[in-house]
């Protein structure tokens, strides 16, 4: 396929996304929501379905999909209601599924996301609509069992657990045009979740589930292509691979005049590539009507002012007032508000006093680098807590020791916590600044290297670096670094 072919067309994305809620009870009854139990444990005759039962609604579901209708701005409708959505798999029990259909609780919405350019870090942004944000349970979960070299498995398994789960089920516009916007979407998506505190977003567990709907049509034109969807997808990397490999192959089908069936696919990890699961020959008829065994919900103003009030500073919101308030870029801002936890960790360090620029470096480079390389560890979870990194960092700006000092301090830090004050103390590492030993030392090594003294007079200033380097290492790093630099400088050019 030539890249001309590809620049005609564009792709048209849009993206089916299920939040998990996490609420200690299910939606419609008393079971628990325990992710870990035992295969049908958490399970009672509500959820299961059996005659004669009668849901009722939790009232934590309606209150979380309501404070995540404020955060993307849509529209709470103040009349909703619960509608049966008829279809029948093993895995759902009543052979019906309570969701909303045609009066969601959340209707025209939006959301920002940031698009960032991986080689100059340069910061896009743009606004995606969402159609709507509705309630419904989700259904339990089939596992495939046995070992037949021919066949495969050779009988499935039924776990009811997840049954009557609350779900918020969130669909947004066809606005997305490429793998990395809906990658972006979905994380996005996620970080609102977690920022306020109704679900944890977690796509391998299964808490966050995406569907993406996918067509290509030639540049300029309105009308649509023909719509396939995509499953199976468990990470933002697979969302935008999968986008990526489909837009490829669709435009390389109409290239060849290959007709684009409507049906679902899978993307396979192991392979890279989607393939075709099931074919749509229409849209699904799934007969809905109105629950009859719950009333209809009515949002009061009241309630709805009420939630709005506990609604916290949201990323994209944060995300700006940092540019604005410290003067950070779009890249570094992103990085400190993509977790509420680290933006509370950050905002506690800066209320004592301290450098704006050396608390973003601290917690962008050597605090993001440690956490990345523990896999499950959280910034909760570090010994470190904001008060000892702020004294760490005055330790270095008042010249108490050096940074080079804080970087060995740190790792004990990260681990045990503790004053750092303290244990610089007691361990002897406060900085050299008296000039008199600084000069003395720089003498010593100058003299010790007066081939590198002679090639720096003689041009190759870059050895001065060499000069720093053989201070650091003959005091241990505790030179005052200013300091250090000055007398260098002056005994170098002297």
């Amino acid at each position: 396929m030539t890249t001309t072919t590809k620049t005609e067309y564009e792709a048209v994305i849009g993206l089916e996304t299920h939040c998990q809620l996490n609420t200690n009870t299910k939606i419609f009854c008393n079971c628990s929501t325990h992710f870990d139990s035992p295969p049908n444990t958490n399970v009672c005759p509500v959820c299961l379905g059996h005659p004669g039962v009668l849901p009722v609604l939790n009232e934590e579901v309606l209150n979380s999909a309501i404070k995540m209708g404020l955060a993307i701005e849509g529209e709470i409708a103040r009349y909703s209601k619960f509608d049966r959505k008829q279809y029948f798999y093993p895995d759902l029990p009543k052979n019906y599924q309570i969701s909303q259909f045609d009066l969601p609780i959340v209707e025209h919405g939006k959301l920002e996301i940031e698009l960032v350019d991986p080689k100059t870090k340069e910061v896009r942004k743009k606004t995606i609509g969402i159609t709507r944000l509705h309630m419904e349970e989700d259904a339990g979960k089939l596992v495939h069992a046995g070992s037949d070299r021919l066949a495969g498995s050779t009988h499935s398994l039924v776990d009811f657990n997840r049954t009557g789960i609350p779900l918020l089920e969130i669909v947004s516009e066809p606005d997305l045009r490429s793998g990395q916007e809906a990658s972006e979407y979905a994380q996005e998506l996620r970080r609102v979740v977690r920022y306020l505190g109704i679900g944890d977003g977690n796509m391998q567990e299964g808490s966050l589930r995406c569907d993406v709907n996918i067509s290509v049509r030639p540049v300029g034109r309105e009308e649509f292509g023909v719509k396939v969807e995509i499953k199976n997808m468990n990470s933002f990397s697979a969302i935008q691979k999968a986008i990526e490999y489909e837009i490829e192959r669709q435009i390389e089908a109409i290239a060849n005049g290959k007709p684009i069936i409507q049906e679902t696919r899978l993307w396979e990890e192991g392979s890279q590539c989607t393939i075709s699961m099931r074919v749509k020959e229409g849209s699904s008829d799934y007969r809905y009507f109105p629950e009859p065994d719950l009333p209809p919900m009515e949002v009061s103003e009241v309630q709805l002012e009420n939630l709005r009030k506990l609604l916290p500073e949201l990323p994209a919101k944060k995300r700006s007032r940092y540019e604005a308030e410290f003067g950070l870029s779009a890249y570094e801002a992103r990085i400190l508000a993509d977790d509420r936890d680290i933006a509370v960790y950050f905002e506690t360090v800066l209320a004592t006093g301290v450098s704006v620029k050396a608390a973003v470096n601290w917690l962008t480079q050597d605090i993001a680098a440690y956490l990345n390389s523990n896999v499950g560890v959280t910034i909760k979870d570090i010994a470190l807590k904001p008060e000892n990194l702020a004294e760490l960092i005055t330790l270095i700006e008042n010249g108490t020791i050096s940074g080079k000092i804080a970087k060995d301090l740190l790792p004990e830090l990260l681990v045990k916590g503790g004053s750092p004050k303290e244990i610089v103390e007691s361990k002897g590492l406060i900085a050299i600044s008296n000039p008199d030993e600084l000069a003395e030392i720089i003498d010593k090594i100058i003299a010790d290297n007066p081939d590198k003294l002679a090639q720096f007079r003689a041009g190759k200033t870059k050895l001065q670096g060499f000069f720093v380097g053989q201070i650091m290492k003959e005091t241990g790093g505790k030179a005052d670094p200013k300091l250090s630099n000055k007398i260098l400088n002056e005994k170098l050019n002297g």
